[in-house]
């Protein structure tokens, strides 16, 4: 390989990154918008502002759904654990969207999911959690937090 090659392609490997580095804003704002969206979809269709079980009853519907995706759980804590769901989904949400904190947000929003994509699939058996793409957003949030950790750091 002649030096005029191998300066031709360092150089074209470097056009690519930068051509690559500039997109990751716009992924990472993706990302951001999109986990937060999620997270406060479901609040909204819990609360009966949208979805099938629209109505004053729409919450008790939440707390019947979190009983069958903690069916290991005692009953005691059910309640618990919906309102604590809805809490962080609501916090998780609104902070993704305004890019507040994302750091330790996505990290959270990450765990948060990977919890409940787990106790979907003690309850309801593996193709559960991946046919509504819980570890897949549970991987994005992680990626997430992992780029605003090195963008932090000033690893870029």
């Amino acid at each position: 390989m002649s030096d005029q090659t191998s300066t031709d392609a360092v150089s074209s490997k470097l056009t690519l990154r930068q051509r690559l580095a500039k997109w990751e804003p716009l992924a990472m704002l993706y990302a951001r918008l999109a986990l937060g969206a999620a997270f406060l979809s479901a609040v909204a269709a819990r609360f009966g502002f949208w979805g099938e079980n629209t109505g004053p009853d729409s919450f008790k519907h939440f707390i019947e759904y979190t009983a069958e995706v903690n069916s290991f759980m005692p009953a005691f804590t059910i309640p618990f654990l919906a309102w604590a769901a809805t809490i962080a989904e609501t916090f998780l949400g609104i902070t993704l969207i305004l890019g507040i904190w994302t750091r330790f947000v996505a990290l959270a929003a990450a765990t948060l999911l990977f919890l409940f994509g787990a106790a979907m699939a003690i309850s309801f058996g593996i193709k559960s959690p991946l046919d509504y793409s819980v570890f897949s957003a549970s991987a994005g949030a992680l990626i997430l937090a992992v780029c605003q950790f090195r963008k932090a750091r000033g690893n870029l």
